[in-house]
């Protein structure tokens, strides 16, 4: 494997998770190092609060159509349409029109053209969100790049530029951001990769606080792999842990983001796969033992499983109180069926709503740990993984 064969070229910076000198270490010998914490007020505090409130809403949760151009249109050729503004448009106009939809979604996360787009009869994307009381969200990293210094691993651009373009956003009428890097636990992780997700991360959430936009803070763990659950909990206790420190070093008021965790499964290649139960195990004990009390709420990504599975492992999450919302922020999770019934075509948009309602509305038992699988389509059963690739 490629990430393995440069382990000895990169020792020094590329050290990783699992060896005797923990990359979580601050300094050595006698210095101490100062750590200040004031927690930063602005002019958004309040409003970032209530808005982190309104989306970690009971019963409802986050509907991921944020994908670039690029993605967006590998899913309109798995139905055989072009690539063009005009069949997105058409796609997403279908997903943020369906009446009925904030019952159980109440954030839309959009892309940057989405943003500024609207419906074929002239009535802004964002204001049929809002006329549905889901609030609009906006993606803002810049993608994923090669990290150098490490072990092939990546790091997630965008900070250039992002408070100008976050009051922009805001203007527009988002009023939450997302911004996604990733961890490879075949690569690694090393530190390097691990200390730049975290500071990225931290550095865009200050940013998008301090022009009134809460932050959904994601250092997605791949699924590639073959090792077991319990070296995906191992690294995501490490990540975490990570992300939280520079979160404070940086003020970030924890009361107004919201969290998009992956949930703590085996690779995808394990031998062995992990019940709903032992998944939602694990993942909450990765929570409680890293993520404050303080923040609102826990908007998991599906990460390639199948809907049903997805909303399974939700659901066990919830079978007990939780100290946070535990809740979706699901893309291909709530979209495969939809864009299967839709077909491009205008006289299946009504069909292709109702399969939306019907994902949602799923997922909003889920939330509220009332989900059965009972009755569910072989077609929601498929699972969607692909490598380097769990969104």
């Amino acid at each position: 494997m490629a990430c393995a064969n440069l382990v000895k070229l990169n020792a020094a910076s590329s050290s990783w998770i699992g060896q005797k000198s923990p990359f979580g270490q601050r300094s050595q010998g006698s210095s101490t190092r100062r750590v200040s914490f004031s927690i930063r007020a602005s002019s958004y505090t309040d409003e970032l609060v209530q808005t982190a409130k309104t989306i970690a809403s009971p019963g409802r949760g986050i509907l991921a159509i944020d994908e670039s151009n690029a993605t967006c249109g590998k899913r309109l050729a798995s139905i055989g349409l072009d690539n063009t503004e005009t069949n997105r448009q058409a796609y997403r106009q279908l997903l943020l029109t369906t009446p009925g939809l904030g019952e159980y979604i109440s954030g839309a996360i959009l892309f940057e053209e989405t943003l500024y787009q609207s419906t074929t009869d002239g009535k802004k994307f964002v204001d049929c969100l809002r006329d549905e009381n889901i609030v609009p969200g906006i993606k803002v990293d810049k993608g994923l790049v090669p990290l150098p210094g490490s072990n092939n691993e990546s790091w997630c651009q965008g900070l250039d530029g992002l408070a100008s373009r976050s009051a922009e956003y805001y203007k527009q009428g988002a009023r939450f951001a997302k911004w996604r890097t990733v961890v490879s636990i075949p690569c690694g992780p090393s530190a390097l990769a691990v200390k730049e997700a975290a500071w990225g991360l931290a550095r865009y959430a200050a940013i998008s606080q301090d022009n009134g936009l809460v932050p959904i803070v994601e250092p997605e763990i791949l699924l590639d792999g073959d090792h077991p659950i319990d070296r995906t909990l191992e690294v995501a206790e490490k990540v975490w842990a990570e992300v939280f420190y520079y979160l404070a070093e940086n003020n970030v008021v924890f009361e107004g983001i919201l969290l998009k965790p992956s949930m703590v499964t085996p690779g995808a290649e394990h031998k062995e796969k992990a019940s709903a139960d032992t998944i939602a195990k694990y993942t909450l004990t990765m929570l409680k033992r890293r993520v404050p009390p303080a923040v609102p709420g826990i908007m998991f990504l599906s990460g390639g499983q199948s809907e049903v599975q997805a909303t399974l492992n939700l659901n066990a999450m919830n079978q007990s109180p939780n100290p946070w919302h535990v809740s979706f922020s699901y893309a291909r999770a709530l979209q495969n069926t939809v864009l299967k019934t839709w077909q491009g075509r205008p006289d299946n948009v009504e069909a292709a709503q109702k399969s939306l309602l019907v994902r949602a509305k799923a997922n909003s038992l889920a939330q509220l740990g009332r989900y059965s699988a009972e009755g569910e389509s072989e077609e929601a059963k498929k699972g969607m993984f692909v490598k380097g690739y769990t969104y």
